[in-house]
């Protein structure tokens, strides 16, 4: 009988674990759903007044939350810093290391140069283009 209440006790816990692990996967896939679609409608709203650095920074952040989405679909984890997250999808999803790379320089130079209408729209298409990868509307 012993055996039994604490084989119950353990597999309660389990559940418990569990059902944790799924809260905070569901929490973390809601947060950064919300952050990507809250990020890509102010890039819009700021490119239609042709504020075109904030539109990429809106823009460069909608895709780093998408990423971030795509890496917790795959994985069951996010990364911690943009460190993290360029060492993981360079070892496990190139194409997505590659959207990243690609504009992680442009959206450093925000703080420095005036970016143009045609950057913001490349930037915008990369960021449709990984909401498409984890299944998400942006709009």
């Amino acid at each position: 009988m012993k055996t039994f209440i604490n084989a119950k006790v353990f597999l309660s816990g389990m559940n418990n674990k569990i059902n944790e692990k799924n809260i905070k996967y569901r929490d973390k896939t809601d947060i950064l759903e919300k952050t990507a679609k809250e990020y890509f409608n102010a890039g819009k709203d700021e490119f239609n007044k042709e504020r075109y650095n904030s539109s990429v920074v809106l823009f460069f952040k909608s895709l780093v939350a998408l990423v971030d989405l795509y890496i917790l679909q795959k994985t069951g984890n996010t990364p911690s810093s943009h460190t993290d997250r360029f060492r993981i999808t360079q070892e496990k999803f190139q194409e997505v290391y590659d959207l990243i790379d690609k504009n992680f320089p442009f959206y450093q130079d925000s703080y420095v140069q005036i970016l143009t209408k045609e950057l913001a729209e490349v930037i915008k298409n990369d960021a449709e283009t990984m909401a498409k990868k984890t299944k998400i509307k942006l709009q």
